[in-house]
């Protein structure tokens, strides 16, 4: 008796009127313990966030669907992950990863991280064995594969990117019970890569596509990062790096809460430098914790119209 006359069988033995609590299902599996870490930890991001609501209430609803004997096939769980740099998309991975766990579709919660480098060899006959490796030691787990678009060169005739491509295609069709793979990356580059590699594409059960920040987005990203190093902005310091961001945002190579991390850290750097040229003067602790405005205005981002430090920055 084959496995589809067996699952046929067990529909047949539940009654259509048997009830399920799906409430109590959601309770017990924790899922809403990770949805509320997700809104923690990540400003804004409703659709993002909204999709992974969504992804995590289709999996439990196919677990107890299961439960009854009514199998669907398990949904296609790969995905991909489309946006600017400093978005969050590891910590999503990672969240995703643990309802995965929690709900019996993977198991472990493990996220391996790669970019080409891990996957692509430089010599002939390297690469499967490089991404074979990789994909082994991911199993089980979620496969984050950053920067996926790197893996197609269309200008490097004989580029062993598409040696990667086509191992990954075969475990995400073969394995895809044991694996998710994510492939992150800018949104142009990655919809080029998905249509000159449709076979790809085509395994891609989830796109989710992470817009940039809103400057009162970064703000409040700004804050948390400075009261988390006991540091606060004096009122014009918080107008001048609101302006800092007007202006930085709009440059090459913008990063989102990176490169607010970054210009924080350069902030800190040019408090240090102005709190020690005050030579012998005693200082209060509220010194030590306010950045003033021209510690900020001193960014090239306002004296030369740059970046001070891209990429990334």
């Amino acid at each position: 008796m084959n496995e589809q006359v067996i699952a046929q069988d067990t529909i047949n033995h539940v009654a259509l009127d048997t009830t399920v609590d799906l409430e109590t299902a959601f309770q017990e599996s924790h899922v809403q313990d990770i949805l509320n870490r997700l809104d923690e930890e990540l400003v804004g991001l409703q659709w993002v966030k909204n999709k992974i609501r969504e992804m995590a209430a289709l999996l439990l609803v196919d677990r107890v669907r299961k439960s009854l004997g009514l199998t669907a096939g398990t949904p296609t769980l790969h995905m991909t992950f489309l946006g600017n740099p400093g978005m969050g998309k590891t910590t999503v991975a990672m969240r995703m990863a643990e309802i995965l766990h929690r709900l019996g579709y993977i198991r472990r919660e493990n996220v391996m991280l790669v970019m080409r480098d891990d996957l692509v060899g430089k010599g002939m006959g390297e690469t499967a064995a490089k991404t074979r490796e990789v994909l082994n030691n991911a199993m089980g787990g979620v496969l984050l594969i950053d920067e996926a678009y790197t893996l197609f060169r269309p200008d490097h005739p004989g580029d062993f990117g598409l040696e990667a491509i086509e191992t990954l295609m075969q475990v995400m069709e073969n394995q895809r019970d044991d694996l998710v793979v994510i492939l992150a990356g800018y949104k142009e580059q990655m919809e080029h890569f998905f249509h000159s590699n449709p076979g790809m594409n085509s395994r891609i059960g989830l796109h989710i596509e992470f817009n940039d920040y809103s400057v009162d987005d970064l703000m409040i990203i700004a804050h948390s990062l400075v009261k988390s190093q006991n540091y606060s902005f004096s009122p014009d310091a918080e107008k001048a790096f609101r302006e800092y961001l007007i202006r930085r945002r709009v440059m090459p190579h913008f990063a989102n809460a990176r490169s607010v991390r970054n210009a924080i850290d350069r902030a800190r750097l040019r408090q240090a430098s102005r709190l020690l040229s005050l030579g012998s003067r005693q200082l209060t602790k509220q010194d030590l914790i306010t950045i003033e405005a021209e510690d900020i205005l001193a960014s090239r981002v306002f004296r030369e119209g740059v970046p001070d430090c891209p990429p990334g920055s």
